[in-house]
């Protein structure tokens, strides 16, 4: 079993409502990507996307290069219950906002720039497959539908629910 970056862009009436019971919170992110399964939405337009197993690589880069917002991890939590490997988190929509202006401005060759592979190994980034230099690209047809995603959401004034599963 692998381990998935995962988001719902919910709305703030959505939110707060999570807050207030995670457990529909949770019924709603399994509803929601039940119904996207196989249509594969254009990510700008989804209300659910994946960075697969991408997500540790992209946090590392991201991290690196002293970003802003945790959009890979999240910055609030929403619940204490394990959503797949540990609670889920949340970014409040002025924190979409932030990280969507971010992303515009940072490209994958920017987040690359300067890695050594070495330093994911060192740093035990998942999964351990840094062998080479050209294993960095491993992320970039995610890093862009990701960026897409967060603008999108900025531009409906919502938030984000982040998880790993």
């Amino acid at each position: 079993m692998s381990m998935n970056g995962e988001y719902l862009r919910v709305t703030p009436a959505e939110l707060e409502r999570a807050l207030k019971d995670p457990e529909w919170a949770l019924d709603l992110a399994d509803e929601i990507r039940d119904a996207q399964e196989g249509s594969a939405p254009a990510p700008a337009g989804a209300r659910h996307f994946t960075t697969q197993q991408t997500w540790h690589l992209l946090g590392f880069l991201l991290q690196r290069s002293a970003f802003p917002v945790d959009i890979v991890h999240g910055e609030e939590t929403l619940a204490t219950d394990d959503w797949g490997y540990g609670p889920p988190r949340y970014l409040t929509p002025d924190r979409v906002r932030l990280a969507a202006d971010a992303l515009q401005q940072t490209t994958y060759d920017q987040l690359i720039q300067g890695v050594d592979p070495f330093e994911l190994v060192k740093a035990e980034v998942y999964p351990q497959i840094w062998d080479s230099p050209a294993s960095l690209e491993w992320a970039r047809d995610l890093f862009t539908p990701l960026a897409d995603l967060f603008r999108d959401a900025a531009s409906g004034g919502h938030a984000m629910l982040i998880w790993i599963d």
